[in-house]
């Protein structure tokens, strides 16, 4: 079945995160996606490498269902390459530093004079406006300035999270950007420039944290895993591992009594709603610890969904690869991939659309794999092409 983006051409000039995963979604959404990388391969291709070639993790989720080309645009025969995909392309992606598009003739002005129903979405640290605006930086950067890390860890030393959720909230938020504009394309046949910004993003993901503080003045400080509007909510440990386990409002907080077997909770003034069992939560978690002292995770886990009160396992990468629920769900889409051992676990939808399902066509391209074959559909020659390539623009 053809995806909803079928016949819609982006050219991916991403590099690790931010841009590169809203090609990926472009991409599992139907559109022909060309990630287009140095000669000697961008720099994400070689993150946490798990090939023999030493392609590495980050490049095999982020690279499926694209075709890979390697060019040199700053050369004026590469900028004339560039300058042909423009025209015959619907969106540019880039989260590269401006002047640096300027230098490969991808910034705006340049490629909506070649093609005005262009769309480029741009990725950076802190924007195109403002006194950061030609800084550089990355996802943990956003969480930093954003007030998360100092909101995280135990108080004394500010913690980041390792997964880089700013940067996947960026290239989702730029996804979003990239549909409306090829809505609004369609109606009126102009492209326009999609813009994020790894601190946009942060702070609009700590946003209800910076308006209680604009509001209140609290000064919060990190909790470790304690929940500050709630509780119990915490990290508890088990007999043989870890859960996570959170109430919220007051019919969440009843059952948690219950199951505690101290219904006398709910009218301890301390707990009165969320706000106070929040303030309070070191005393909840000290009754859950309790309770979780002689129960087995499982044991825990179920008499938890027993009772309706949200919780699960802190796994550990293998555990998140091994679960039950994950496997028999198909979350993963098993994925061949030269020089790797076995195949590749990729996430196998991350939205599922019930007429129009995304879908993993193709693995991650090798360095340059496609390379000739869009220079032959741009009209070049073989002989031109290897002229090309001994010239080192491809």
């Amino acid at each position: 079945m053809p995806g909803v983006l079928e016949g819609i051409r982006v050219l991916d000039f991403g590099r690790y995160i931010a841009g590169p995963f809203c090609g990926t979604m472009l991409g599992d959404l139907g559109a022909e996606v060309i990630r287009i990388e140095k000669l000697e391969g961008s720099e994400d291709r070689w993150v946490t490498p798990v090939a023999d070639g030493g392609e590495g993790a980050m490049f095999l989720q982020m690279g499926r269902n694209k075709l890979g080309m390697t060019l040199n645009p700053v050369k004026p025969a590469g900028r004339e390459v560039v300058q042909k995909l423009v025209a015959v392309s619907d969106v540019v992606i880039a989260n590269l530093p401006y002047e640096d598009l300027r230098k490969m003739g991808i910034d705006y002005d340049t490629i909506s004079a070649i093609n005005p129903r262009i769309i480029l979405a741009t990725n950076s640290t802190f924007g195109s406006e403002g006194p950061y605006a030609t800084r550089v930086g990355f996802d943990t950067i956003g969480q930093a300035m954003s007030g998360a890390m100092h909101l995280s860890g135990d108080g004394k030393v500010p913690t980041r999270a390792n997964a880089p959720y700013v940067d996947f909230g960026s290239a989702l938020l730029s996804t979003v950007g990239v549909l409306a504009a090829l809505m609004d394309r369609a109606k009126t046949g102009k492209g326009q420039k999609v813009e994020t910004a790894l601190l946009r993003t942060a702070i609009n993901i700590t946003n209800s944290h910076l308006i209680e503080q604009a509001m209140l003045s609290l000064d919060r400080i990190a909790t470790l895993n304690r929940g500050f509007t709630a509780g119990p909510s915490d990290t508890f440990k088990c007999k043989d591992g870890w859960i996570y386990a959170m109430t919220i409002g007051q019919p969440l907080f009843v059952r948690w009594c219950r199951l505690m077997g101290n219904e006398d909770l709910t009218a301890d003034p301390r707990f009165k709603d969320d706000l106070a069992r929040g303030d309070n939560g070191e005393a909840l978690s000290a009754i859950m610890q309790k309770w979780c002292d002689g129960r087995t995770v499982a044991e825990a886990l179920a008499l938890l969904e027993a009772n309706r009160i949200p919780a699960g396992a802190v796994y550990t990468p293998q555990q998140a690869l091994d679960d039950r629920h994950v496997n028999e769900a198909g979350f993963f889409h098993s994925m061949d991939f030269p020089g790797a051992a076995k195949p590749v676990p990729v996430l196998q939808e991350p939205v599922k659309l019930s007429r129009t399902p995304l879908s993993i066509r193709r693995r991650a391209p090798k360095l340059g794999e496609h390379t000739d074959q869009i220079l032959r559909e741009l009209g070049y020659e073989a002989a031109v092409i290897e002229k090309l390539r001994a010239d080192r623009v491809v």
